[in-house]
């Protein structure tokens, strides 16, 4: 028997495997090529082509933890996030209180815009209130407060009868969190401005060599203890032990363990996990995912671009949300600018649902198109193009969601959760969520040893 299963092979699970590496344990990844979930990275020369989590958090965190303990090179994200490009302007420098000024629009447009960033400013200032962490506070009790914050409501109401222009303006951002205005709560809506807004405090870093570089070094640490293409169909609880039912390469199969991380997307928990208490069964069921498609470009330039220098950039009324320039983090380590770059672009909520059935190189013209809309010439230097979809690609808060909180975080016998739908830091949810699932694993199997040895 072995001592934990971990069903999922992507960041939530890996960062759980990591601190268990010493126990006897096996994880099941249900993609048949590789580990890491909507962790997808290649290296390219000196640049990287991404395609999903790219930012991590920082000092503090538990991705800090993670990327110390596996000896993992990082750096802070250099140049802005807060690029934008509207109206056939594009703006990367000066402060973001003057974009609304220097964006081609009309003068209502403009008072429309103000009023509501006008609102927004002061919100951030209570959202990052909020989320501060307080002296002797668990990290659960903090996650709660910020999913209590501004959740009755959506974004859409937030914003309130804006001009259109106004609503393109932002609601192009808070759309980066996988939601339309009308479904995300409010309180995700400041969340992510505030994110932009205090990058340095937030998901400031990126892994040097691609995001794919950690979650490969911690799976070649246990890489005989991995198995790719094992689908579970069935993970039972019992009293003393776990039972996994999957399938490999068409052949049934079934490991029983002392304990189990299901480090799935919600709706996968709650569908192989068939006897989970159940209202937590249906804390699962009310999760909410949008998807994820994007695009990833390696450029040949000879010559500086427009957006070297800044690393987000948002775009209203374009088929993807944002524009994430991978070659800055290349550019931030040079002394002298070399040729080449490499930009992410990313369609979430309604913009993924619209590209999701079309073949990959009608996506790829549908960028490109606006690529070079936006900077003119982009789709002459372009050497490499791909997509990669993520059906489940973000959960996001609506309104409502703190209700479901303490079910999801209360203490299990066996079965342990893991994944970024269990909070709002994103890539650092993932792994603080590992971890958590990890140590109640480790203290059921380290209470089983010394009732053992008495």
């Amino acid at each position: 028997m072995k001592d934990v299963v971990i069903i999922g092979g992507g960041l939530a699970g890996l960062s759980a495997a990591w601190r268990l590496r010493h126990w006897d344990l096996q994880v099941l990844e249900a993609d048949s090529k590789r580990v890491g979930g909507r962790i997808r990275s290649e290296q390219h020369g000196q640049y990287v082509m991404n395609w999903g989590g790219h930012m991590f958090a920082g000092a503090g965190s538990s991705s800090a933890e993670l990327v110390a303990e596996t000896g993992t090179r990082w750096a802070a994200i250099p140049g802005s996030l807060q690029g934008m490009a509207m109206n056939g302007k594009f703006l990367s420098t000066g402060l973001i209180q003057t974009y609304p000024f220097r964006i081609p629009m009309t003068t209502k447009d403009r008072v429309s815009l103000l009023k509501v960033g006008a609102r927004l400013g002061v919100d951030v200032l209570r959202y990052k209130q909020a989320a501060r962490r307080r002296s002797g506070e668990t990290p659960e009790v903090r996650q709660q407060r910020i999913f209590n914050f501004e959740d009755e409501r959506t974004f859409a109401d937030y914003i309130g009868e804006a001009t259109d222009t106004a609503k393109d303006f932002y609601c192009s951002v808070a759309m980066r969190s996988a939601a339309d205005p009308d479904v995300l709560s409010a309180g995700a809506g400041i969340g992510y401005f505030n994110l932009i807004w205090n990058i340095g405090q937030g998901l400031g870093n990126y892994i040097v060599g691609g995001a794919a570089t950690l979650t490969e070094t911690i799976a070649q640490s246990i890489r005989d203890r991995v198995e790719l293409g094992a689908v579970v169909n069935e993970v039972v609880q019992n009293r003393d032990h776990v039972v996994v039912h999957y399938t490999q390469d068409g052949t049934d199969h079934e490991v029983k363990a002392r304990t189990a991380v299901l480090a799935t997307p919600a709706s996968i928990t709650q569908k192989v996990a068939v006897n989970l208490r159940p209202e937590l069964r249906d804390a699962l069921g009310q999760i909410k995912y949008g998807p994820h498609v994007a695009g990833a470009f390696l450029t040949n330039e000879q010559q500086p671009m427009p957006y070297d220098g800044t690393y987000g950039i948002a775009t209203p009324n374009r088929s993807f949300t944002v524009a994430l320039n991978q070659g800055n983090l290349t550019r931030g380590r040079e002394t002298t600018r070399q040729p080449g770059g490499s930009m992410m672009t990313f369609s979430p909520a309604s913009l993924g649902y619209k590209l999701w059935d079309l073949p990959e190189k009608e996506i790829v013209d549908i960028y490109l198109n606006d690529l070079d809309q936006i900077f003119p010439g982009f789709a002459d230097i372009v050497t490499d193009a791909r997509v990669e979809k993520f059906e489940f690609g973000s959960p996001f808060c609506f309104p409502g969601r703190h209700k479901l909180q303490p079910e999801l975080t209360r203490p299990s016998e066996r079965v342990f959760l893991a994944g970024d739908f269990l909070g709002t830091f994103y890539t650092d949810t993932a792994v603080s969520s590992g971890f958590t699932a990890a140590q109640g694993a480790a203290s059921v199997l380290a209470t089983a040893r010394q009732t053992a040895g008495a």
